[in-house]
């Protein structure tokens, strides 16, 4: 039973190493389901370009960002790859109060915070590359890291890969049509 939390609404979290194409598949699931609601993480990372503040996170500083976690205002916080990211737990219960089917993108952390919260309204998909060499090329491909932030997410990806077995479903994106056909399958029947 979920601590607190008595609406109807269900959450999906998609969890996955940098550069298993899970931004590519999350787009595309909220073209398809458009019931989906995404919800809006903090963060104290630099915008990339064509990102937008209040849309792909709520960019703030990291004064602000530990204010608000010493005010207890995340549901989830962590820090990955020296930056820190964390949801408004106000957002996420007042969503599912409502009944509302929320979509969310996290790491191996925060997704652990949210099975433990929230056990069974929440469902975890992880998102798996076919290989270690693969996931190299397409972070290398992406041109948007410089050589020591590859790294680290390198490292992390292998870290969270350990994990990829131990949570509801796992997708392996070694072809994007049939990733994207199995991801759909698994959220047609959470949803209902």
């Amino acid at each position: 039973m979920s601590k607190g939390v008595t609406g109807e609404g269900k959450i999906i979290v998609i969890v996955a190493p940098s550069g298993t194409g899970k931004s590519t598949l999350i787009k595309r699931l909220k073209e398809e389901y458009p019931n989906l609601l995404e919800s809006v993480s903090y963060t104290t990372r630099g915008i990339r370009p064509g990102e937008k503040n209040g849309e792909s996170y709520f960019f703030v500083s990291r004064d602000e960002f530990l204010a608000m976690k010493e005010k207890g205002e995340f549901l989830e916080w962590a820090q990955v790859h020296d930056n820190f990211y964390g949801t408004s737990k106000s957002f996420v219960e007042d969503k599912l109060k409502e009944g509302k089917f929320l979509l969310f993108d996290l790491d191996v952390q925060g997704t652990d915070s949210f099975k433990e919260y929230f056990s069974n309204k929440a469902n975890v998909i992880f998102i798996a590359p076919p290989s270690v060499e693969t996931l190299e090329q397409r972070l290398r491909g992406r041109g948007t890291e410089d050589e020591s932030s590859l790294n680290i997410r390198l490292t992390n990806a292998k870290k969270e890969l350990k994990r990829q077995d131990d949570f509801d479903f796992k997708v392996i994106n070694d072809d994007l049509e049939r990733a994207y056909k199995d991801l759909t399958s698994i959220v047609s029947k959470v949803i209902g």
